[in-house]
């Protein structure tokens, strides 16, 4: 009986075995006909560090006296096609799922504002003191790029992409300051000591952003790749409509990471 079983052990061994190198060479072959087609695949992994800016910094902004990267993950799919035998020129398209965000702090005067009051209330006016922003949004990213191979190590890129945002938050706390309600000369409410007033404009992101990016990979092994890319929003995170922040802020974040290339 316990020869039996060693017997049929060894023969779902060899099984599984026969099933996993049939499959390496189906995938091989594959790999080998895509590449025969000027086509290659690569996934990434990395970091998105920057932030939502104005541009240029307005009045308002007296000085920026805080600033955090947080976390920013992305994860990338690449689809590779060269265009010439010598595979110099070709496009690249991908789907990047990914996150940006921000921490900043900064002193203001006569800074446009709509925060919470201790009663839930609204107040809207200019606001002189200290603001405290958080940012956060994920987004599904298509980039569609140019690429050109300088050798077989070096590859640079460059084109548009566009973003579809799944989630976001835009949020913070203002303090040690004064709003005056309404305009410049208002009514003044006063914040200080631990006193502070939260705003939250999550609502008011815009579901649709798109910009340009460029970037350089680097083969460092066969199949592992090292990356940078400078993703540049040209359109405000806010909607059309929103007015409380009176200038358009613009995701800037540079992408840097690794990646395999099959």
């Amino acid at each position: 009986m316990k020869t039996k079983h060693i017997i049929l052990a060894l023969l779902l061994l060899v099984t599984g075995a026969a099933n996993t190198l049939q499959a390496q060479e189906d995938r091989n072959r594959g790999i080998i006909q895509s590449a025969l087609r000027g086509l290659e695949y690569e996934v990434r992994a990395g970091f998105n560090i920057g932030g939502a800016t104005p541009l240029p910094l307005p009045r308002e902004i007296r000085a920026l006296t805080g600033y955090s990267p947080n976390i920013n993950l992305a994860l990338e799919g690449n689809i590779i096609k060269w265009l010439d035998k010598e595979e110099k020129w070709g496009f690249i398209i991908g789907l990047r799922l990914e996150t940006k965000g921000m921490e900043a702090e900064a002193r203001t005067k006569n800074y446009s504002m709509e925060i919470i009051g201790d009663g839930g209330e609204r107040m809207a006016g200019n606001w002189t003191g200290m603001v405290k922003t958080k940012f956060r949004a994920s987004y599904f990213s298509i980039p569609l790029l140019a690429a050109m191979k300088i050798n077989d190590r070096l590859r640079l890129s460059a084109g548009p992409y566009v973003s579809f945002r799944t989630s976001g938050d835009f949020s913070g706390h203002v303090f040690d300051g004064y709003l005056r309600e309404g305009d410049p000369t208002g009514n003044k409410v006063v914040f200080e000591g631990e006193k502070v007033a939260p705003y939250d404009f999550s609502d008011e992101l815009r579901k649709f952003q798109w910009g340009v990016q460029a970037g350089i990979t680097w083969r460092a092994f066969k199949h592992l790749n090292v990356h940078a890319d400078l993703q540049w929003g040209l359109n405000d995170i806010f909607q059309k409509d929103f007015d409380t922040i009176t200038f358009a802020m613009y995701p800037i974040y540079l992408n840097v990471g690794f990646g395999y290339a099959f």
